[in-house]
């Protein structure tokens, strides 16, 4: 694949970024019934922010993006919004989640990002380590939510 360069004015740039975040763990089910609408609404987020998915898979238990950002915009900004404001669109598309998991956030905390070639045992341990974290908040804090529309 050649190389492509994007530019900005005066500025030539090329920044590519593996990245890897994880629903939450009491939200794996919850993802995998909505992947589709998941990944419709990341590629819509990006395109607002001029993020261009170069490759993107919804796996069962994490979201891997390879993204091109531009270097006005920092991955921690960009990060922020994408999880945010995606998981806004899902409580407010589906309104049984809101029920179900209160108005949290749908994402795991952080992410893992890497600018050169992403490790496979990396992305594991980083998803092994994340849904541990999650069970031990989720024994401690969460109250179960009542979702009106079941039958």
């Amino acid at each position: 694949m050649a190389h492509q360069h994007n530019s900005l004015s005066h500025t030539k740039w090329m920044c590519k970024y593996h990245i890897v975040f994880t629903p939450k763990y009491r939200r794996r089910i919850t993802y995998n019934q909505y992947r589709k609408d998941v990944g419709e609404i990341l590629r819509t987020l990006c395109s607002y922010k001029g993020v261009e998915i170069i490759e993107g898979h919804l796996m069962p238990d994490h979201v891997h993006m390879l993204v091109s950002i531009p270097p006005k915009m920092s991955v921690s900004s960009f990060m922020g919004y994408l999880k945010g404001k995606s998981s806004l669109v899902m409580f407010e598309r589906h309104a049984n989640l809101k029920y179900k998991f209160g108005n949290r956030k749908f994402w795991s905390e952080g992410y893992y990002v890497s600018t050169v070639g992403l490790n496979e045992e990396t992305i594991a341990k980083y998803i092994r380590d994340q849904e541990a974290a999650d069970q031990a908040l989720d024994r401690l804090s969460v109250k179960e939510y009542e979702d009106p529309f079941a039958r």
